[in-house]
């Protein structure tokens, strides 16, 4: 079974869409999927799914659920290892904007990015953050900070044409950690059987 990676979108910010992270393990192992693991409260967990599960099958279970359980929408954006280290990896941050992870931001996105949608987000940007992209992800510096931007997610969303979680650098490496803890797990058991 493969370990996969659901960045929820929108929930536990502002005292809106309150989710209990030990509640939302327990909706993802009722759905079927093994050895949920949450990180901090944003709605990041990484579990086992089957190996023949498409992913937009897997993240409308999660949907779905969340909607039945909670009362609300919310999205759930999934990623297999390879694609979260890869957009990981392809970041354009300097070592100075690193040192200010919770300023450097990686945006999952629900769907393929339009190039001249990316072109229109930064010619229309207010602010001063630095906007880039690769394959697997948007990347944004904010460069004064996020509280104080105008560039949030419903702006990203409405500019590009999909769907957008955001997770700080901080975050993202905490999220790999759980995956590498997790993918350790797993090859340790594998050794004993």
């Amino acid at each position: 079974m493969p370990l996969l990676i659901s960045f929820i979108r929108g929930i536990n910010v502002g005292g809106h869409k309150k989710i209990k992270m030990a509640d939302l393990r327990d909706l993802v192992s009722v759905l079927g999927f093994q050895n949920p693991r949450t990180s901090l409260q944003s709605g990041n967990v990484v579990f086992k799914a089957a190996a023949d599960e498409d992913l937009a099958e897997i993240g409308a279970r999660i949907e779905a659920g969340i909607s039945q359980r909670f009362g609300f929408e919310a999205r759930a954006l999934l990623r297999t290892p390879a694609a979260l280290r890869a957009a990981l990896a392809d970041h354009p941050f300097t070592a100075e904007q690193l040192e200010r992870g919770n300023q450097a931001l990686v945006v999952f996105l629900s769907g393929a990015l339009d190039a001249d949608a990316l072109a229109a987000l930064r010619v229309n940007n207010p602010g001063r953050e630095a906007i880039a992209a690769s394959a697997e992800a948007l990347y944004v510096f904010y460069t004064d900070g996020v509280a104080r931007s105008k560039l949030d997610a419903k702006r990203i969303e409405s500019s590009l044409g999909v769907v957008a979680s955001a997770r700080n650098w901080n975050t993202c490496q905490r999220l790999l950690k759980l995956l590498e803890e997790m993918e350790t797990v797993e090859a340790l058991e594998a050794r004993e059987d």
